[in-house]
Formats: structure tokens, sequence, C-alpha cells
């Protein structure tokens, strides 16, 4: 990811990598929208509509016109285009100088059945728009079923039609358009060569491991948090009786082992640490800087590990993580320094609600920067530490008090007097 400042004077072209027709336009908006969000769709459509009429290269513009189309701010145009790199629908390429030229390279969306067999969007589809919206969304992509029973496939065959007269030389059709896509790259969180030594040649072949095989056991791993020993009971469970993976079968196996372990929760896409363009660009080796990069470069979760002295965080923690970051929408560096605040106040305790209270007294305030975070916790904590002393009040004292009252002695005719007066009582 650059760390470039991105100016509205600054230029950039639009290549078209692939092939964009109408199917593109439907799968962008049904299935991609609901992940990344409407901002992103309409960059990807605005830069798809600066192209030239050949729908290969479009001319020069800036990010000002940009602007302007989208009606949005140079940040939310950054944090879009963040979300088409992340999800593999663009690529961005920088010439630096004293204006920087960028070329923004437009790839194509999967297609729809690619797109429901990849765990991570799948998944992160159907938590994002629910179950019963889901199923809608991919019946409407769904090939209607026609019984071809008492039909015979009479189609002609190429040889039975055409025959080839004349050899052509071999052509070089490397430059010839074609879709492109790219796939999703995730972090491989797991050792495959140690995975696969957990499972036996006996119940798994292991030569049956395709490429495509191990992008999906990366993916699984990555979008459902699972380490090796959780993975390889799952796909234990996932082989048939080719001692071949299912691939259906242990996304399925993954997908039912996570929401139960989750209370029916589906894994939903964050950023893992805080974006590019709510990050403070400092320019000095103070403490307070290097803090404030510390917050904004580790992921939540390696935050907590660290604080925990390498341990992994439990499962509970994990889940308030989650809700911190899709229920309360907080970045991950404000995430990171929420979690520091509370450990310090709370006897090294992440309490849930304590937790949960803090959140959303942030997300009402719209925190969205660490040094943002940082003041918030520092104004706190001054409030707590400020005793207010309450004034003495002065009480009022009865005239008596204090003062000398001389001592009346009675005398012995009074005395016989009272005494008498009681007799008669």
């Amino acid at each position: 990811m650059s760390t470039v400042s991105l100016l509205p004077a600054d230029t950039y072209i639009v290549k078209n990598a692939t092939i964009l027709n109408n199917e593109s336009r439907l799968t962008l908006i049904k299935l991609y929208q609901p992940i990344i969000g409407s901002v992103a769709i309409n960059l990807y459509f605005t830069l798809w509509s600066n192209l030239d009429t050949s729908q290969i290269i479009s001319m020069e513009y800036t990010h000002h016109n940009l602007m302007a189309i989208m009606r949005v701010k140079l940040e939310d145009i950054l944090e879009a285009r963040e979300k088409l790199e992340a999800i593999g629908l663009l690529k961005t390429y920088l010439k630096k100088g004293n204006i920087n030229n960028y070329i923004y390279e437009l790839y194509s969306p999967l297609d729809p059945y690619e797109f429901a067999a990849n765990p991570i969007l799948a998944t992160t589809l159907a938590s994002n728009i629910g179950k019963v919206e889901y199923e809608k969304t991919l019946n409407f992509f769904r090939v209607p079923a026609i019984d071809l029973k008492g039909y015979e496939d009479i189609s002609a065959s190429f040889g039975d039609t055409f025959e080839v007269t004349n050899s052509l030389d071999t052509l070089d059709t490397k430059s010839i358009r074609k879709v492109k896509q790219i796939d999703l790259v995730v972090d491989e969180k797991i050792d495959l060569n140690s995975l696969l030594a957990m499972i036996p040649s006996e119940i798994l072949n292991h030569r049956s491991i395709t490429k495509e095989t191990k992008s999906l056991i990366y993916k699984l791993a990555y979008i459902y948090n699972l380490d090796e020993r959780e993975l390889s009971e799952l796909m234990r469970n996932s082989v048939n009786e080719k001692k071949i993976i299912d691939k259906d079968l242990l996304r399925n196996n993954c997908h039912n082992y996570y929401t139960f372990e989750h209370q029916n929760v589906t894994p939903s896409l964050v950023y893992r640490n805080q974006p590019e363009y709510l990050r403070k660009q400092v320019g000095d080796n103070s403490k307070k800087a290097k803090i404030i990069y510390t917050f904004e470069t580790t992921s939540p979760y390696d935050f907590l590990t660290g604080k925990n002295k390498g341990i992994k965080p439990s499962k509970s923690d994990l889940m308030l993580i989650e809700s911190l970051m899709v229920d309360y929408d907080l970045p991950p560096g404000v995430v990171n320094v929420l979690i520091d605040y509370v450990l310090r106040i709370n006897d090294n305790k992440l309490t849930r609600n304590f937790v949960l209270t803090i959140a959303n007294q942030w997300k009402r305030s719209n925190i969205k920067t660490v040094e943002e975070a940082m003041n918030i916790c520092k104004k706190e904590n001054k409030a707590k530490n400020t005793k207010k002393v309450r004034p003495i009040k002065k009480e009022e004292k009865p005239d008596w008090f204090d003062k000398n009252i001389e001592e009346d002695v009675a005398s012995t005719d009074d005395i016989a007097a009272l005494e008498a007066s009681l007799k008669n009582l």
C-alpha cells in the first residue's frame, strides 16, 4: 500500500485490462456492492465511464475532476479505491513527480458461480444482507432447470459442418483482449505442510491437493480464523470415498463450525489495520509519534496478542473485537486505543459491557483516528483524576454557643419551697 498523499491535482488515466459488459454491471451491483459499499462501486463505474469509445484506455484526468463528478471528498475516493484494490477489481500504478501520475487498471468481477464458490466473498455477502436476501440474490443468477426427459441431443459437431482446407501459421495471441480477473490475495496464516502432516495418507490422498484446493484452504483459514488443528479436523470430515476433499462439504463444515463457536454470527470483512486515509502523517521520531504508528499499523488481533505476552486472544475477546469493528464500525487503530485504555484502567480485564459502553460513546462522538481516540482517553482520565473540592458550609450556631453563662445557685428557702410543691403533686 502506497503512503503517498493523494492530491486533487494528481492526474490519472484508466486502462481496461479485461472485457466489461452488462453482466459485469449486474454482478457488481448485486454481489459486490453490499460488501464494499456504493461509493466504491460508483468509483468503479466512473472510471469505466472515463474509457474511450473502444473501451480500452482513457484520456488524462485530475482527481479534482473525479471529486466533482462523484460529489465526494478525496479521502472517500482513496478509501473506495483501496476497497476496489483489495477485492480484486482494480490495480493502481504510481509515477511520482511534482504532480503524481496514476494508472487505474480495471479488472472484471468474478462471475456469479465463482463468486458463490469463493468462501470469503460468499460468506461476507450472506452476513451483510442476511440469509434470506442472499438466497434471493443467488436465485437471480440461477439457470432454470428444464426437464429434458424424452428429448434427444441432435446438435451438429464441428466436423459434421466444417472442413479445414489450409493450415494457418501460429499467431501471437498474448495481446488479444480477454476477460481478466484478480483472485483475492490473503495471508497464508497456516502452514499447509504441517496441516497435511496431521492427516494420514490413508484418510486423504495428499497428491489430490490441487492449486485450487490450496487456495480454498487458505481462504477458509483466513475468513474463519482457523488454526492447523481446527482445520485438520474439518478436512478429515470433508473427505469423500476417493480420499479427495469435497470442497463444498469443506466450506459447509467450516461455516457451521464458525457459527456454532460464535453463536450463529457469521464473519464480515473489516480493515485489519488502520486504513491509510485515516492515518496521521507523522514525520518526527517522538514517543507519541511512535505510539500512534504502532496503533495504526497493528491489527487488533496482533495488538491484543502482544498485550497477552504472546498468548492468542480467547474466543470471547475475539468476538468482542469483531463486535467493535463490525457493530460499532470503529477503525482498527481506534480499537487498539480502546483495548489499551480499558486494560490500563480496568485492572487488565476486558469486561464486555464496560468496553461496549465506551465504544458506544466513541461511535456517537464519531471517533475515527488514533489521535482522536487518544485525546478522548486523556480527557476522560483527567476528569476522573480531578478531585472536586466541596466548599465547607458554615454552620449557624445558636445564641448560647460559646457564651459564658453565669451559674445561678438556688437558696435554702427556694429548695424547701420546691420540695413542698413536689409533695403536693
